[in-house]
């Protein structure tokens, strides 16, 4: 009798765990990838930060932007410690009261906010030298998901001086001016050291609405600025300035 090999068996059906198991196997290729890819861009936004707390960066894309419309006024990079302390409250005073208290985001501003209904923001200065120096201008939501990624690893690795000072060097006062060493120069003809309570308010009081406000007129936001100066230089809010 001749030996007969066994009949090929069919293939058994993957069973269902087996089934859907590969099923979502091109998914899971596709978040490892995305992962690889998330984990490689915040590792560079981070060496970005980083660079920047020792490096002064030497323009942003709303500089170069605005090049291309207004003469760019001779900028010059100011240290924090050659900026007059009222000029340093006075920003604070006027864009982000609670600078030194936060860790980038102004919470109980933001729940004042949502409570309201307001449409207005709770930018931090933090938040806003985010913008200056790593994004563009406009309103986004790619823009403000890397907004809110830059800005705690910016309070991670600067100091709030170093903060204020980048803020403060990269902040458009007038078309075409920007930095505090250009606008005092622009202005009023003195060196950021040189500025008095009165020209610092003035100065600060632009920064919402630089191309339509002049900081070379008294105004009713100018003048509470130069009281809220006053205020934070009292209650201990100034200190970390």
């Amino acid at each position: 009798m001749l030996f007969r090999p066994p009949a090929s068996q069919p293939p058994k059906p993957e069973t269902g765990a087996r089934a859907g198991a590969a099923r979502w196997r091109p998914l899971r290729r596709v978040l490892i990838w995305v992962r690889w890819f998330a984990l490689r861009v915040l590792l560079l936004m981070a060496v970005l930060v980083g660079f920047y707390a020792l490096v002064n960066p030497p323009t942003t894309w709303t500089i170069l932007s605005e090049s291309r419309s207004h003469a760019i006024s001779p900028r010059e990079w100011v240290d924090i410690g050659d900026v007059a302390p009222v000029m340093r409250r006075s920003v604070v005073a006027a864009e982000d009261a609670n600078f030194c208290l936060h860790w980038g985001f102004d919470m109980t501003e933001i729940r004042k906010v949502v409570a309201s209904g307001s449409s207005r923001g709770a930018s931090t200065i933090t938040q806003q030298t985010a913008k200056n120096v790593f994004l563009w201008q406009g309103r986004s939501w790619p823009r403000k998901l890397l907004e809110t990624i830059y800005t705690p690893m910016i309070e991670a690795f600067w100091s709030k001086q170093r903060i204020l000072e980048v803020y403060l060097n990269l902040a458009e006062f007038g078309p075409g001016i920007f930095g505090v060493g250009a606008a005092s120069r622009e202005y009023f003809g003195v060196s950021p050291a040189q500025l008095t309570p009165v020209q610092a308010a003035r100065l600060a009081a632009v920064l919402p609405a630089p191309k339509s406000r002049s900081p070379q007129r008294a105004s009713a936001r100018s003048r509470s600025i130069a009281d809220g100066a006053a205020t934070i230089a009292r209650d201990g809010r100034a200190s970390c300035l």
